[in-house]
């Protein structure tokens, strides 16, 4: 308790903030600039920011700091995260608590929450003090959404959406990301200027530097739009930020994209991501879509129910694609072509599959 107390003044914060580790999600928060102080006697909202102190290393044993290098946590680390709810069937499912008391670090990219299920493979998470929520010169709690650099607009950009093609998956570590990534690549080999954007998941930085390593000239995700996860986010919310990421890509004022990739994080039955797939305002920007799965069943059931949401599929890829008896099973009772994900990177591949659609 004493630390909680010395933690409240102006000059032990400033001590406080200048040795912790900032994580990804805080990274748009300008703390210099806000010159905050703790409090401990608030109920944390989700993108609320908090500087905690590590109590003990468990299953991340490194957290993503604000320029994306990882760095590794000792306990006594101090650390700023953001609050937020984590969905992720191959790690936690996670949820803001209550209160300001021990919670744990369930995503490397920085998010702090309750862990409330587990996979069977992963360890302990690792556990978190709360020393306070940082609040500004003002007194209002400082919160990821308050300092987004992308927030919704009312009316679409003039000059019209860029190509857009959406990678949707079966699940978490289903390939999408991969798969993403090379259609990047391929474009960009095709002379596309393209922009890359990530509307759900958990905020790390891991995909947005993919992105650019293939040749994405501009990546947004949602944590530029103040959310450091989109788990059990308002569907009207989640319609909303991914037609503010797109609008952004679209606006690009000075040598803008003319191709835009699309990934959703985990999959079809996720709820944000069933309710984004559901949503016309989203799925009517969609001229072209790959499903990626990591079975051969799961690649059919998967196009078949994008086909049945009405959206153009063209191929179906991912981990499955590793096998050729998965691939040699989803060719047989599949409509599509199946792609192994490495060879979107080849200009004759996805000039394929885009050319539906010029």
């Amino acid at each position: 308790m004493a630390v909680l107390i010395a933690a409240t003044t102006v000059d032990a914060v400033d001590v406080e903030l200048a040795s912790a580790k900032p994580a990804h999600t805080v990274r748009h928060v300008p703390m210099a600039a806000l010159r905050p102080r703790l409090v401990t006697d608030r109920v944390p909202l989700a993108g609320d920011v908090v500087l905690a102190r590590v109590t003990e290393v468990g299953q991340h044993k490194r957290i993503e700091l604000v320029g994306g290098r990882k760095a590794d946590l000792f306990a006594g680390d101090t650390v700023l995260v953001a609050y937020g709810a984590r969905y992720a069937p191959d790690q936690y499912e996670a949820a803001i608590p209550d209160g300001l008391g021990p919670c744990q670090l369930v995503a490397a990219g920085g998010i702090a929450a309750v862990v409330q299920s587990s996979h069977a493979m992963m360890t302990t998470a690792t556990q978190l003090e709360p020393l306070g929520l940082l609040v500004d010169v003002d007194d209002r709690t400082v919160n990821l959404r308050d300092h987004a650099p992308i927030v919704p607009r009312n009316v679409r950009q003039p000059c019209g959406p860029p190509w857009t093609v959406l990678v949707a998956g079966t699940a978490m570590n289903a390939g999408k990301t991969t798969v993403a990534a090379h259609i990047v690549k391929g474009l960009s080999r095709m002379g596309y200027r393209v922009g890359a954007a990530k509307v759900t998941g958990t905020g790390s930085g891991g995909d947005t530097w993919l992105m650019r390593d293939a040749g994405a000239v501009r990546v947004v995700d949602f944590t530029d739009g103040g959310y450091a996860s989109t788990f059990q986010v308002p569907a009207n919310e989640v319609t909303a930020l991914a037609g503010a990421l797109l609008d952004e890509l679209a606006a690009e004022p000075v040598d803008p994209v003319d191709a835009v990739v699309v990934e959703l994080a985990d999959g079809l039955l996720q709820t944000e991501t069933a309710g984004l797939l559901a949503t016309p305002e989203f799925t009517g920007r969609v001229d072209a879509a790959v499903f990626a799965a990591g079975d051969a069943l799961g690649g059919v059931m998967g196009v078949q129910r994008l086909i049945d949401l009405g959206l153009p599929v063209r191929m179906a890829s991912g981990r499955f694609t590793a096998a050729p008896l998965a691939v040699r099973e989803a060719r047989a009772a599949l409509g599509v072509p199946v792609v192994l994900s490495k060879d979107f990177a080849e200009p004759e591949v996805v000039g394929r599959l885009i050319a539906p659609a010029t």
